[in-house]
């Protein structure tokens, strides 16, 4: 699945210790454009941080995953982006990997949210 827009709030880097060892993820509020805009929280996880440089600004595509996992009776929903290609010329390359399954849960090794 891919969805475009324009990155208009870059979030804390966040990061920890599991049993996996060491994790990292960075979440971007990204801005759809169209008569409706949307705006769409997506995360970043690992090396795929330091690949991508988004910045404030940018337009581009991603290549999303959309998850969504039951907690005590709850749903919370993960858009995880895989691949980005940036829109418009000098921005930078883009890259692409195959999406990697994981969950909060599996990276932090506990049962505790992150929130």
């Amino acid at each position: 699945m891919e969805i475009s827009g324009k990155i208009i709030q870059v979030l804390q880097e966040q990061g920890g210790t599991g049993r996996n060892g060491a994790w990292r993820k960075q979440d971007y509020v990204l801005e759809t454009t169209g008569q409706y805009p949307k705006k769409v929280c997506m995360t970043v996880w690992g090396d795929k941080i330091d690949q991508f440089a988004l910045k404030e600004g940018q337009d581009i595509t991603a290549g999303i995953e959309v998850e969504s996992r039951e907690y005590n009776g709850k749903w919370y929903t993960d858009v995880k982006a895989w691949k980005v290609d940036k829109q418009g010329g000098g921005q930078g390359p883009s890259y692409s990997n195959p999406p990697e399954v994981t969950t909060f849960n599996e990276e932090s090794g506990d049962d505790v949210l992150p929130f």
